[in-house]
């Protein structure tokens, strides 16, 4: 094996870092918003209630990650190629289906809520606080779609440092609102798990006004006049919604396999899930570094290729992968040595949950290692629109490998340590890996998307 060809020049990594690190950071300020609200939560009781309200949030968001991956593709190409035009229209379809798909969530928390609740665990005090989360954050739902979209096009257009910004705002005002609204600090009332929901609202409709106030001000090429941005030829929507459907599809399908997971642990008991809820939290600041990766490696193939450079991006591909590898070992050794302090942040009254909280994020450490090159692998197939094959290297192998996986142990063979369980799972990521880097090697991804669209 020729190792030379996965190690670029410096030009490579520092075009990489400009544009990854940013990211990177936004996505772990994400994550670190979503332990806030856990640790917050837990110093109340309800990380459970939280946790499994969310569910229908993250259906919501998968979706919209699919929705907005697929439109991603062509805003980086169309940027790529100073294509502005159809860049403003990609804009304007991305936030015309991200709010029809968000719209459709709300819809179902506000007439079905009880009854998802209660299809992922069967406790009645943790429903009825779940409930009272679900009721307000179900707004959320909606204006959170449009963020999707936001964010993704400053990045196709290499503006993450503004995204980090906004970012970080949103989480430093969710922070606040959590601390004031969930305990009563001051004037403000003591409203629990329900002060956490209206904080997240809060956060999430500054963030979107950060975004189109910063994009009205600096006059940015994606906004335009209206007649232009939501005109959609028939050939437009064709060209680009052949290419999202596979997306939404499988993140629709990946989306309700990580919900069924939930299904499948809920069976062990409260105690297990309170320690999965907050060792999942957790691992999202590791997983979140991923995506922010694979988002930067994305937009930079997909605007070299909208430059009709297919041999550059081949090349800069094993690059990614090189660095990828470094990437892994950083966030596994991390995940261990932190492992004991990050728990200790929850405070977590039984010892037994913290124990088991401690041993399930070596657990995430694995699964965060191969979900790095797992997601970059994903990350280049979007790129050049290779999105076909993604529905079965992402939800396909969840469905056949990780759930019958999870349940088999749990059901048949009485499993009870959520630990050996959610190990034996982790083999759907290696069965991904070997698929889906001979994908990527067949290099069928490297193509020019802006010849599809017309002007």
């Amino acid at each position: 094996m020729n190792l030379k060809k996965y190690i670029g020049n410096k030009k490579f990594y520092k075009k990489s870092a400009s544009m990854a690190l940013p990211l990177m950071f936004q996505q772990v300020l994400a994550g670190a918003m979503g332990i806030v609200d856990t640790i917050m939560v837990s110093w109340i009781g309800m990380v459970s209630a939280v946790g499994t309200a969310s569910q229908i949030d993250i259906l919501s968001g998968m979706i919209n990650y699919g929705i907005i991956g697929g439109t991603s593709m062509f805003s980086a190409q169309f940027y790529g190629a100073n294509d502005y035009k159809n860049l403003r229209r990609t804009f304007g379809l991305s936030v015309v289906l991200a709010f029809i798909n968000g719209f459709f969530w709300f819809l179902v928390a506000s007439f079905f809520g009880s009854l998802i609740m209660k299809f992922y665990i069967d406790d009645s005090i943790i429903i009825e606080n779940a409930l009272k989360y679900l009721n307000i954050s179900k707004f959320y739902l909606i204006i959170s779609g449009i963020n999707f979209a936001f964010a993704a096009t400053y990045r196709s257009m290499k503006q993450s440092s503004l995204t980090l910004k906004i970012s970080f705002s949103s989480m430093l005002i969710n922070t606040v609102l959590n601390y004031l609204l969930i305990y009563g600090v001051g004037p403000f009332p003591k409203l629990g798990v329900q002060g956490a929901a209206i904080a997240t609202v809060i956060a999430m409709l500054c963030s979107n006004s950060f975004y189109l106030i910063h994009a009205l001000y600096t006059k940015q090429p994606f906004l335009g006049p209206i007649n232009e941005m939501f005109h959609f030829e028939k050939k437009f929507i064709l060209t680009i919604t052949k290419k999202i459907i596979p997306l939404v599809i499988n993140e629709a399908l990946f989306g309700f396999g990580n919900t069924l997971f939930i299904k499948a642990f809920g069976q062990l008991g409260k105690t297990s899930m309170d320690a999965y809820y907050v060792s999942f939290q957790i691992s999202n600041l590791f997983n979140a570094a991923i995506y922010g990766y694979g988002s930067a490696v994305q937009s930079l193939l997909g605007n070299i290729l909208g430059a009709g450079k297919i041999e550059k991006a081949k090349e800069e591909s094993n690059y990614h992968f090189g660095l990828s590898f470094m990437m892994s070992v950083i966030l596994v050794i991390s995940m261990i040595v932190f492992s004991k302090p990050l728990v200790a942040m929850f405070n977590l009254k039984d010892p037994i949950t913290n124990s088991l909280a401690v041993s399930l994020l070596f657990v995430f450490a694995l699964k965060v290692s191969m979900r790095l090159f797992n997601f970059v692998i994903f990350s280049i197939l979007r790129s050049g629109g290779d999105v076909n094959v993604l529905q079965f290297l992402d939800s396909g192998i969840e469905w056949l490998v990780g759930l019958p996986l999870a349940f088999i142990s749990v059901n048949v063979f009485k499993i009870e340590s959520i630990v050996i369980v959610l190990l034996i799972t982790q083999l759907e990521q290696l069965v991904r890996l070997i698929f889906g880097l001979k994908r990527v090697f067949k290099y069928i991804w490297a193509e020019d998307l802006t010849v599809l669209v017309e002007e």
